[in-house]
């Protein structure tokens, strides 16, 4: 693993300061991309990076320089399969990993939770973050840390 991508605009602050730590304590490079300025603490190893806004455009983004074995932070569920398409890794905020054998199944539930809201079924979003979920995507993180740098 070369680096940390964050798929920036929509990742929670908290999720974002464990990032922080993290990218600190192992010294590896963490970039967030997103279509606005990000206010990033001063670092070596952290970087923000701006992009056009427009649908997308930091998804392609992080998969047109994503390279094999990279982590990708997102709850994006088609950027998570077109990085997992691409030899990396992914996990969402709330810590759950994408893989190949659960990428299709979370897609197809995806395109047919969109199906029922084009329909007019008001299915709500996620609930709120979690202290508990914050403390379930730090040990995620840091479990597939030691994986991806123990390669």
């Amino acid at each position: 693993m070369k680096q940390i991508w964050v798929d920036a605009d929509a990742c929670p602050k908290p999720i974002k300061e464990i990032l922080y730590r993290a990218a600190e304590r192992v010294q590896i490079p963490l970039l967030l991309v997103a279509n606005q300025y990000l206010q990033t603490p001063p670092s070596k190893v952290i970087r923000a990076i701006q992009v056009t806004s427009g649908f997308d455009v930091a998804d392609n983004y992080i998969v047109e320089k994503l390279e094999p074995g990279d982590l990708v932070i997102t709850a994006d569920i088609p950027l998570a399969a077109e990085v997992i398409e691409k030899g990396g890794n992914a996990i969402n905020p709330r810590g759950e990993r994408y893989t190949e054998n659960n990428i299709r199944q979370r897609l197809n539930m995806r395109d047919f939770m969109d199906q029922m809201r084009s329909s007019g079924v008001q299915t709500g979003g996620p609930p709120p973050l979690s202290q508990s979920d914050r403390q379930h995507f730090a040990n995620s993180l840091d479990t597939l840390l030691r994986q991806l740098l123990n390669r």
